[in-house]
């Protein structure tokens, strides 16, 4: 994913390696449920779930780990 385009969708909150995960994740989705269904794509399975997620379909859920201040 390209990084400006990572700044535009995501909010001040939240984490750009968090994105990227739940792009990856929901790509990864859509192309099984493709080969399951022997489908073949128009698009890139990454360009799908980032439109997705711009147009709402899927979010994005962050757990906060209260034990990241002890880290040294």
């Amino acid at each position: 994913m390209i990084k400006p385009i990572a700044d535009l969708i995501l909010k001040p909150e939240q984490s750009r390696y968090s994105l990227v995960i739940a792009i990856a994740k929901r790509a990864r989705q859509i192309s099984e449920e493709a080969e399951k269904k022997r489908e073949i794509l128009d698009e890139k399975p990454v360009e799908i779930a980032v439109q997705e997620y711009i147009h709402h379909k899927i979010r994005m859920v962050e757990k906060i780990n209260p034990n990241d201040d002890d880290l040294t």
